[in-house]
């Protein structure tokens, strides 16, 4: 049995990854904030420790005897590039701070995103050695975060998982893209040219990160935090990385919408709802996931990324086809009646 601190396990890919532990028969620790909603942690038989990012006294305390600590916490989005630099990366040096203080470091398991890593040019992949090119505020955040973990990689084994877009069962993020196919019978595509998109399934996701943690290789950064060998970097996505339209035209045809149709917006049209996005939030007080950030990433030409070490070092192969996991969220949505 494995002891695992999960930090942000109240979220999507924590819930579902503290499940997966849990029916290995491992020890899960999460790191929950006050006022989390944690009924299904609560069911699971989790052991729950409250605490914050930023109170350095106590990660040390909740880190002691882990053997594993995957960080999953932090924010998706902000009104500032500094809010979101305080959580993803200030926070992650805090949380590697307190794991180099331990008698017996634990594995830091960074779950960091395909946004640090950045997009590609048209027909490319990104490779798990290429430098960083983050488009994004909330992708530099992350990639700042990597780099503040890395300062610590000589006291403690670090490995870095960049997962793409993450969908299944109780996801939200996703949820509007199979809602606007079900009810409206449409796919909006951003611009006439449509990326490439890297995706993968929670279960999958989690899958690849306990391999990772269990029997994957360590980074080993340069003297400017880069990774030349890629070496303890991975891309949780799946092995198949359709365009964003051809996703439309895979959930018409699980959802048996004959009729339905891709809407084209353009451009610029794009980036005015993005503003317009912004300003309400702003007025709200509450950012919103639509924002100029998710703009500037849907502008770019290519999110494809290589699975390489996956394969590799993981000797991981994907059991069930992107179409047949797609379908299996849908059919959750159904049985939840969210559709």
């Amino acid at each position: 049995m494995s002891r695992y601190l999960i930090t942000g396990a109240t979220g999507f890919i924590g819930g579902h990854l503290a499940e997966f532990l849990i029916s290995r028969g491992d020890h899960v620790r999460c790191l929950v904030r006050k006022n989390s909603e944690t009924t299904l942690l609560e069911t699971l038989d989790t052991e729950l420790v409250e605490g914050e990012l930023d109170d350095r006294d106590r990660l040390v305390q909740v880190v002691e005897d882990a053997d594993f600590v995957v960080h999953l916490a932090g924010l998706t989005s902000a009104f500032s590039l500094p809010e979101l630099m305080r959580v993803n990366r200030d926070g992650t040096f805090y949380l590697a701070q307190a794991c180099a203080q331990q008698k017996r470091p634990p594995v830091l398991l960074l779950i960091s995103s395909i946004s640090a890593s950045g997009a590609v040019a048209r027909g490319q992949v990104r490779m798990e050695f290429d430098d960083a090119r983050p488009v994004s505020n909330y992708g530099h955040s992350k990639r700042a975060g990597e780099c503040a973990a890395l300062l610590f990689a000589n006291q403690i084994p670090i490995s870095i998982v960049r997962p793409g877009m993450v969908f299944g069962e109780r996801n939200t993020e996703m949820f509007p893209i199979f809602r606007s196919m079900a009810l409206m019978g449409s796919h909006a595509v951003i611009g006439t040219a449509s990326p490439r998109v890297s995706l993968i399934h929670v279960a999958d996701l989690c899958e690849i990160v306990v391999r990772v943690a269990e029997q994957g290789k360590r980074v080993t950064p340069d003297d400017k935090l880069r990774t030349p060998s890629g070496d303890g970097v991975y891309f949780g996505v799946c092995d198949e990385a359709p365009t964003y339209a051809r996703l439309g035209a895979m959930l018409k045809r699980i959802l048996d919408k004959r009729g339905a149709r891709q809407a084209t917006i353009p451009s610029p049209i794009s980036w005015l709802a993005g503003m317009l996005a912004e300003l309400v939030s702003r007025t709200r007080g509450t950012p919103m996931s639509f924002n100029l950030d998710k703009i500037r990433e849907a502008q770019a030409e290519c999110w494809e990324c290589s699975v390489e070490n996956v394969i590799n070092d993981l000797n991981y192969e994907f059991p069930i086809r992107l179409s047949e996991r797609l379908k299996q969220t849908l059919d959750w949505y159904r049985q939840k009646n969210w559709l």
